[in-house]
């Protein structure tokens, strides 16, 4: 299989880990960066060129690592046909495959170790879409897709009966005995 991977300083190890794993399994790796490790490198540099060439269909399926995964997670997910997840466990590196369609996988490099990536990665590998579930354009991902674009059409703070719906101050956290109030408020 063609597997594209990518990787900011905080996932560099693993990344690199990845790679040579992946390699001696036989699979076709891209590599898309970082080629060496830079604290000053950020995630979308690299992982924004993954999610295009797996997109594309330049590369089947992905692995984008950052310090956590998140960023690498939100980031891939921008890209128009992408469908990554962070991933920690057996059941979602598979399901998310075979229900989803996930195409890259998100890992953190600050917070699993070699083993425990290697096998989520080749979980995800080893899944295949399954027959007779919704095609991924049509799927729960794409309906979601839609219903968000018919809610940004709304006007701000109301729903369909026009009345404002009461929002939560997010600029106060209130925790047991603390007390969080955002000073840009």
């Amino acid at each position: 299989m063609r597997i594209g991977i990518a990787a900011d300083h905080g996932g560099f190890g693993l990344k690199e880990d990845l790679r040579s794993r992946l390699t001696a399994a036989g699979h076709d790796v891209v590599d898309f960066g970082a080629n060496r490790l830079q604290p000053g490198d950020d995630y979308p540099d690299f992982v924004t060129t993954l999610a295009r060439a797996v997109a594309s269909g330049m590369v089947e399926r992905g692995v984008a690592v950052c310090g956590s995964g998140v960023g690498a997670s939100v980031c891939a997910n921008k890209v128009r046909g992408v469908r990554a997840a962070l991933i920690n466990d057996h059941f979602s590196a598979r399901q998310g495959v075979e229900d989803d369609h996930m195409n890259i996988i998100c890992l953190g490099g600050r917070v699993m170790g070699t083993m425990v990536a290697w096998d989520l990665v080749e979980t995800f590998l080893a899944a295949e879409f399954s027959p007779g579930r919704t095609p991924p354009e049509t799927s729960e991902q794409s309906r979601c897709t839609r219903k968000e674009g018919r809610a940004r059409g709304r006007s701000r703070g109301f729903g369909n009966s026009g009345v404002a719906a009461e929002r939560p101050n997010l600029n106060t956290y209130h925790g047991g005995s603390h007390e969080y109030r955002n000073s840009s408020s």
